[in-house]
């Protein structure tokens, strides 16, 4: 029986330690599927492309993609999409290591739920530590929270990553984070991939927003990943500048709430 068709893209700016380690774990774990793994340099200054292109180029199942500027991450992953011939897609981040199938374990999944257009796993820290990744619609309150340590937003961020909610059970949500997920490739291509007005962060948010339009967006934590989760916009002024720049466009386009349901306002959607 032929395996279902997959791809996977990961996009790349500087680090190529990280990003070739979360390569080989992809190729090394993915076994129950047909994968195409797309290798996509942002124009990396510090030369990661080239040693990107070194190790992978002409392997069988990796095609690397080398820009000649830096896309930003939904640009840099919408650079493939006019390539991808598969049944389901994942983006994955450089920061991510599998130690399990997880990539077949998620198309599983979606095989089993015809409802469900996009799916992510359970996540943890190198340490071990499990990491809150379900999401709820965000607010703007929720979003500041993640990055203003205050006590007074603390009930904000919590509700936000649903820490009300037993995550040992799968759960719907309102925000995939883009760490990792697999989505059906038809509807990626129906969205027309990540909203270029972004160049980076809140992308993601915005890509759930349009997928919930087509169907369910889920957590299922029967598949699970490790994920470095590199933060900086609360470490950097510039980041997190772009972040509130990334929040306006977001909220311009949404509006400032989810409606009771938890789905997008049909009034507010762009």
């Amino acid at each position: 029986m032929d395996k279902t068709k997959v791809s996977a893209s990961i996009v790349v700016y500087g680090g190529y330690e990280e990003a070739a380690a979360a390569a080989r774990s992809l190729r090394r774990q993915t076994v129950g599927v047909d994968l195409t793994l797309y290798l996509i340099d942002n124009a990396s200054p510090d030369g990661a492309g080239e040693r990107i292109e070194q190790e992978f180029a002409g392997q069988r199942g990796i095609e690397v993609v080398r820009l000649d500027k830096n896309l930003g991450f939904g640009g840099g992953h919408n650079a493939v999409l006019d390539r991808l011939d598969s049944k389901y897609h994942a983006v994955v981040n450089p920061d991510i290591l599998l130690d399990t199938d997880a990539i077949s374990a998620l198309c599983s999944y979606l095989d089993a739920h015809p409802d469900v257009v996009m799916v992510t796993p359970r996540l943890y820290f190198p340490d071990g530590r499990e990491q809150y990744v379900p999401r709820r619609i965000p607010s703007p309150l929720a979003l500041l929270a993640r990055q203003l340590p205050l006590r007074c937003l603390k009930k904000y961020e919590d509700h936000y990553l649903m820490r009300d909610e037993d995550l040992e059970k799968e759960q719907e949500l309102g925000f995939c984070t883009g760490c990792f997920f697999v989505i059906r490739t038809d509807v990626l291509r129906r969205i027309g991939g990540f909203d270029r007005r972004y160049f980076m962060y809140v992308e993601d948010a915005d890509l759930t927003r349009e997928a919930m339009r087509l169907g369910r967006v889920v957590y299922w934590p029967g598949a699970r990943a490790i994920h470095a989760w590199h933060r900086s916009p609360s470490k950097k002024l510039s980041s997190f500048l772009r972040q509130l720049w990334s929040m306006a466009i977001y909220f311009r386009k949404w509006g400032l709430s989810p409606n009771k349901h938890g789905r997008a306002d049909k009034n507010n959607q762009g």
